[in-house]
Parts: C-alpha cells; sequence; structure tokens
C-alpha cells in the first residue's frame, strides 16, 4: 500500500525531474542545430561554424549606424579565420533602412569591403522571426537571457560550444570592450 508520504515524494520527484529537463532542453539547443540561406541562396548549416566564437548581427545599408560594417569588417580581419566568424543577417524591419534585394546589400557592401558571412534578408517581426533569433532572443529557448532587438546592428555573441554568452546594443561598436575582451578569453 503506497502512504501519502510516499506519493508526495513520488510528486515532487516527477515535478522536479519535469523542471529539470524543461531547463536542459533549452540549454541543449545550440547554434549550429540552426541553418539559413547565405546572400546568394545557398543553405548552410551553422554546425560549420562549430569551435568559433560567432558574433550574429542584423545589419541595414541606410541607417546612422551603417558605418558598423567597417568595424564589422575590421573585428573580422583583425580576430576572423579558424576562432571567429561574423555572420550578418540584413533586415529591413527598424525603420525600413534595408529597402533594397539581396544583390542590391551584397553591391552596397562590397564598399566596405566585407567578406564575413552575409545571410539573405530576414525579418524579425514577432510571427516572421526565423527561428535562429527566436532562439538568440528567448532566455526559455537559448538558456541564457532575453534580448528584444530594438533596432539595427545588435550584436549577439555565440561561445565556441554554440551557445548565446551576451550581446551588444545596436549603438555598441563591433569593437566595444565587451566584444574584445570576449574574443580574447579563453
Amino acid at each position: 500500500m503506497i502512504t501519502k508520504r510516499k506519493r508526495s515524494t513520488a510528486c515532487l520527484i516527477l515535478v522536479l525531474t519535469a523542471i529539470f529537463a524543461l531547463e536542459s532542453s533549452a540549454q541543449e539547443k545550440t547554434f549550429y542545430d540552426f541553418s539559413g540561406r547565405t546572400i546568394d541562396g545557398e543553405l548552410i548549416s551553422f554546425e560549420i561554424f562549430k569551435g568559433k566564437k560567432v558574433l550574429v548581427v542584423n545589419t541595414a545599408s541606410e541607417c546612422m549606424l551603417t558605418p558598423q560594417y567597417e568595424k564589422l569588417q575590421e573585428l573580422y580581419e583583425e580576430y576572423g579565420g579558424d576562432d571567429f566568424e561574423i555572420v550578418a543577417f540584413p533586415c529591413n524591419d527598424f525603420g525600413h533602412q534595408e529597402p533594397g534585394s539581396n544583390q542590391e546589400i551584397k553591391e552596397f557592401c562590397k564598399q566596405y569591403e566585407v567578406s564575413f558571412t552575409l545571410m539573405e534578408k530576414i525579418s524579425l517581426k514577432d510571427d516572421d522571426m526565423p527561428p535562429l533569433y527566436r532562439w538568440l532572443t528567448n532566455s526559455e529557448e537559448n538558456g541564457t537571457l532575453d534580448a528584444k532587438v530594438r533596432w539595427n546592428f545588435q550584436k549577439f555573441m555565440i561561445d565556441k560550444t554554440g551557445h548565446v554568452v551576451d550581446f551588444v546594443g545596436p549603438a555598441g561598436s563591433p569593437l566595444s570592450k565587451t566584444i574584445i575582451e570576449w574574443l580574447n578569453s579563453d
């Protein structure tokens, strides 16, 4: 016969197991579980960046922050390669400052000599938000932080294991102390 105490203990164990399962499932998903299309339309798995730190940034060509392309390229030239990658997602949701087609955006980026990974244009509106950005911005999905994208050039830092570790807001420079210290840390 099951006593009231044993039933309470069993219920507590079930509740704790469910809580730990929810927490670990949020943390199990990593950047590498996602994919996207490059600006040329090629589907890539972000697993190709495994073992690298990755800076994910939403960009725009007609924004007062657009000169950050230059700083992003400078950062990429300094740190990019085997240990670091920048993945940029053009977006027209903030002030309609990325009206061009993928081809026009690619052409525009030539003036900044962009050599980091440019993805196809996306929307970050709630209903259209790609799964990657839902993961980046929601602690229940990424297990780390909540970070609503408020404008162009918000920068998310992904560690070498594919987990979100922090972000720098749109006005923060790609060469900010936060990003440089992160790149120089183990």
